[in-house]
């Protein structure tokens, strides 16, 4: 299940993420905020306009706002 996809609440470990379908300096800025490999993440909330951009997921204790496009390229586990 890709990280778009994850119920509100659940929470996940990032098992991968596919780097090359992102522009290289928003693939940099998502691994400065730890969404990377082993991350352990939860989707909180989904934006409310058109197509539920951008979704609030929470990595450890902070907050990140990120793009579906985004979440669509990582892979998750449910735990």
């Amino acid at each position: 299940m890709t990280l778009d996809l994850l119920p509100i609440g659940q929470r996940a470990r990032i098992v991968a993420v596919d780097w090359p379908t992102l522009v290289p300096e928003e693939a940099a800025r998502l691994r400065a905020l730890g969404l990377d490999e082993g991350a352990r993440v939860a989707v909180s909330h989904r934006g409310v306009f058109g197509g539920a951009d951008p979704l609030a997921v929470m990595v450890g204790r902070m907050s990140v706002a990120v793009r579906r496009a985004h979440a669509r390229a990582m892979t998750v586990e449910a735990l």
